[in-house]
C-alpha cells in the first residue's frame, strides 16, 4: 500500500477497499464559512451570511494620477443596480454590493460550487485633496470604476525676509 495518493484515480486497477483519507479533499474545504473581517482591506456588513459564504475576495486597485485617485473593481457577474458607492462623513469612500445565490432546481444536480456569494463591503478614507462633491461613477464589462478628482494642492508662497544687523 503506497504512503502517495494518486491524484490520477487508481491507476493500477485494484481496488482495496481501504479508506483512503485523500478521496476526499476535493470536497473539503475547512475555510468555507470561516468568518474573515480584515480591518484594512474587506468587512463582512453585519447581518449577512446565514447560508452564503463572505463574498470578500473583491479586489479593487487604487491608482493616484495627477489629477484624480482613481479606484477600480472586478466584480464579475454583477450589475450596477447591485452594487453602491457612498461617501460617509469624514472621507470616507465605501463600495458595497451583493452576488446571490444562484436558485436551486430539484432536479438539478450540482458537482461543484466554487464562485462566491455574499455581501461585501470595502472603505478606502480618501486624502485631504480629494474633491468630494466631484466623485463619478461607472461600470464597464464588470468593472467597476470610481474616479475622485484631485483639488490642486497650493503651494506655500515664500517670502524672504531681509536679516539686518
Amino acid at each position: 500500500m503506497s504512503l502517495i495518493p494518486s491524484f490520477f484515480g487508481n491507476r493500477r486497477g485494484r481496488s482495496s477497499g481501504a479508506w483512503d483519507p485523500f478521496s476526499a479533499l476535493d470536497a473539503f474545504d475547512p475555510f468555507r464559512d470561516f468568518p474573515i473581517n480584515f480591518p484594512s482591506s474587506a468587512a463582512v456588513i453585519p447581518g449577512g451570511g446565514g447560508e452564503n459564504t463572505a463574498f470578500v475576495n473583491t479586489r479593487i486597485d487604487w491608482k493616484e494620477t495627477p489629477e484624480a485617485h482613481v479606484f477600480k473593481a472586478d466584480l464579475p457577474g454583477l450589475k450596477k443596480e447591485e452594487v453602491k458607492v457612498e461617501v460617509e462623513d469624514d472621507r470616507v469612500l465605501q463600495i458595497s454590493g451583493e452576488r446571490r445565490v444562484e436558485k436551486e432546481d430539484k432536479d438539478d444536480t450540482w458537482h461543484r460550487v466554487e464562485r462566491s456569494s455574499g455581501k461585501f463591503v470595502r472603505r478606502f478614507r480618501l486624502p485631504e485633496n480629494a474633491k468630494m462633491d466631484q466623485i463619478k461613477a461607472g461600470m464597464e464589462n464588470g468593472v467597476l470604476t470610481v474616479t475622485v478628482p484631485k483639488a490642486e494642492v497650493k503651494k506655500a508662497d515664500v517670502k524672504a525676509i531681509e536679516i539686518s544687523g
